[in-house]
């Protein structure tokens, strides 16, 4: 069980890498082929609508055929991508590098389905914290060596990119066990399109599920009022936005690590999650309350580290409550909700940002208020 985690958690570290690598350079290399600011929010919802759709998918597949080859092809069609994006000579092929990293986007889902595999109820948490503290890492690596190797050139990132990507397929094939070891007899195939509404319905799942599509909008609401504070209002150079914001990243993954810890002081993982919501939106709403660096960076720290618990508490609660035939489904289905969180929160932001920069923190607390709501009925079903 250690092994598979821990390489895992290695080809997670690799996946979120290059994604962090490439996000922050699209729009300056998409120019070159008229990408603008209104076009790139095209070129981000284009990818999150196909990974919206064709996640549960992958996840239903790992069910069905076992997870080792679902990642596989995940990883291969992100390699494609990155170099279809780096060969790119027109905006048809932006879309279509996107929508195909979209498409076979469920590394993380399959990944998570994995761990749940392999862990006890006792442990996934723990194990959940180990995984997203990887992916964290990665996100924080990712930018600073875009930002370094876009010095060579600005397609070298996007094939240093799919390189990492291909790293993760060899260790994927050859490192990494099969871990839904179920017989053909016993693996079920059960999705539809339809799945994505009716989870909703599911009593703890979807509560569950509908939580961290709140805190997801809540986050990447935050992210433009960051960016948009820091530069307007506290006057800081790019490069000390950067350290700020890997400061952020960094608070997250110290606090995934500490998940053994609290789940030993705590059982109800409900009650961790529901504790740690209370704490962001307190924090969230003195970020939209400062005016200086000290406070907002004390706000914005506070935020970061009990922001770290939500996605161990959430995957594992979601896991604890689904079938063993249907793991890969619901947690493809929860990263589903994850991406188009991660959509509209900047798109919600920028309809706020003309009553003032402010209002992007308290509308991301609006957010958190209503997930800190549905966390008190989480909790009582926990009981």
């Amino acid at each position: 069980m250690k092994k598979s985690l821990w390489i895992l958690a290695v080809i997670c570290v690799i996946n979120s890498m290059g994604f962090g690598i490439v996000v922050p350079l699209l729009y300056s290399y998409g120019k070159k082929f008229g990408i603008t600011s209104e076009t790139l929010g095209l070129l981000t919802a284009a990818f999150s609508i196909a990974q919206f759709f064709a996640t549960p998918l992958l996840g239903s597949l790992s069910d069905k055929w076992g997870r080792k080859p679902v990642l596989v092809i995940s990883l291969i069609g992100t390699c494609i991508s990155f170099i279809l994006f780096a060969q790119a000579r027109s905006v048809i092929m932006l879309f279509a590098a996107r929508i195909l990293d979209g498409l076979t986007g469920g590394n993380i889902s399959v990944a998570q389905a994995m761990v749940s595999d392999v862990s006890s109820p006792e442990d996934r948490a723990k194990n959940f914290g180990i995984l997203s503290s990887a992916f964290g890492f990665g996100f924080v690596a990712g930018p600073a060596l875009g930002g370094l190797l876009s010095k060579y050139g600005m397609h070298v990132p996007f094939y240093f990119a799919a390189g990492i990507a291909l790293i993760g397929v060899l260790l994927t094939v050859f490192l990494l066990k099969e871990t839904n070891c179920k017989t053909d007899k016993e693996r079920a195939y059960k999705f539809s399109f339809a799945s994505l509404v009716s989870i909703l319905k599911q009593k703890t799942i979807g509560v569950s599920i509908f939580i961290g599509f709140l805190l997801t909008m809540a986050q990447f609401t935050m992210i433009i009022g960051f960016q948009t504070f820091t530069n307007d209002e506290l006057k800081l150079s790019p490069a000390q936005t950067g350290i700020f914001y890997a400061g952020f990243g960094v608070t997250g993954i110290i606090m995934q690590l500490l998940v053994p810890f609290f789940t030993r002081v705590c059982r109800s993982k409900a009650l961790i999650l529901l504790l740690s919501t209370l704490v962001c939106l307190g924090a969230m709403t003195l970020a939209g309350l400062a005016s200086g660096l000290w406070l907002f960076a004390a706000a914005i720290g506070i935020y970061g580290l009990f922001n770290g618990l939500r996605n161990p508490m959430l995957n594992a609660i979601i896991a604890d409550n689904s079938n063993d035939d249907e793991q890969g489904k619901v947690l493809g289905i929860n990263q589903s909700y994850t991406s188009i969180g991660q959509t509209l929160g900047p798109v919600t932001a920028g309809f706020v940002t003309a009553i003032s920069l402010h209002s992007i923190f308290f509308l991301a607390s609006l957010y958190i208020l209503t997930a800190l709501l549905l966390s008190f009925k989480l909790k009582r079903q926990d009981c």
